[in-house]
Order: structure tokens, then sequence, then C-alpha cells
């Protein structure tokens, strides 16, 4: 049976591969109610299929017999699901008081000027996602910007310049 998707679009229903399928078996099991596997499931969910689709949302509410509306609300709420398709790499730019405070507007601008996307855009080749975060918890070593799972901080447009180089090669 196929999902059909606010705004009427039909998506193929989603299925794990057999070995996330043992994965999800094991984060099953570690929680007294399936309802506490719903933030672990979905991102086992996002790392197969690189974002949280409509289908993504209906396989893990089933599964842990939740309603859609209870797996989407997780979903937009935390930023770590992506709602939308992303590049291979992300880059999140702080835009924190501290960061701003010390030129994170300029290395925003920069990263978009460099990268050719506004703020929540994908480069045309998909290898770039640029957003921005409210905090990064790396006040200390303003501007700073995560790439990835990886902090640089103590930012300057050349060491940007040299980040994005590497990212977009």
């Amino acid at each position: 049976m196929k999902t059909t998707l606010q705004g009427g679009h039909d998506e193929a229903p989603f299925a794990l591969t057999p070995e996330r399928e043992k994965e999800a078996h094991a984060i099953l099991s570690r929680y007294p109610n399936k309802q506490a596997a719903c933030i672990p499931l979905l991102h086992l969910c996002q790392e197969q299929n690189g974002w949280v689709s409509g289908a993504v949302i209906k396989y893990v509410a089933d599964r842990l017999e939740l309603t859609t509306a209870h797996v989407q609300g997780v979903v937009t709420f935390y930023t770590l699901f992506n709602q939308h398709p992303v590049g291979k790499h992300q880059v999140w730019v702080c835009r924190t008081l501290s960061c701003a405070l010390r030129g994170s507007d300029a290395v925003l601008h920069h990263c978009e000027k460099r990268l050719g996307v506004h703020v929540g855009e994908t480069t045309k080749d998909g290898k770039v996602t640029l957003r921005t975060a409210e905090c990064l918890a790396s006040c200390g070593t303003a501007p700073m910007m995560q790439v990835d799972k990886d902090f640089h901080e103590n930012l300057t447009i050349e060491k940007v310049d040299e980040i994005l180089d590497r990212l977009t090669r």
C-alpha cells in the first residue's frame, strides 16, 4: 500500500534493510515501551534514507504503534531530523549571539556566496546543504560551524574557504 503524503503525493512504502532491521530490533529491546524508541528508530531510518520522508514517518508510527501526528511532531521539533532531502554534507553556521558578535553573519554570507545557495538550500551538485543553528555550544571559540559531525571553531573567511574547498572537490 502506498503512503499518501500532505499535498497528495504518493510515496512507496519504506522498509529497513535486513541489517538495519536487526539494529531496529536491538533498539526496541532496550526500551521499556515502544514510544521511547521513537527518536533512535527515526535516526536509524534517516541513516538509511538520508531524510525523514512521509513513508518513514508512517513506518515508524506503525512499527511503534503511534499516530503519524506524534511521529511528525517529533520530527518537526528536533533539528537533527532532515525533513527534505539534503546534500552529502551539511554545513551548520551558528548564529547565536556569541557567534554573531564575532562574525558569524559574515561567515554565513560568505558560505551562501561561495556555495551559490541560501540557508536551507542544497547546492546543484547535491554535495552541500547550508543551514543555521541557534547554538552549537562553542561560545568561547566563536564564530564556529559544524560540518557533518565535525566542529570548526575560531573561523576566518580563509578557514571557511579551506573547509568549503574540501567539501566541494
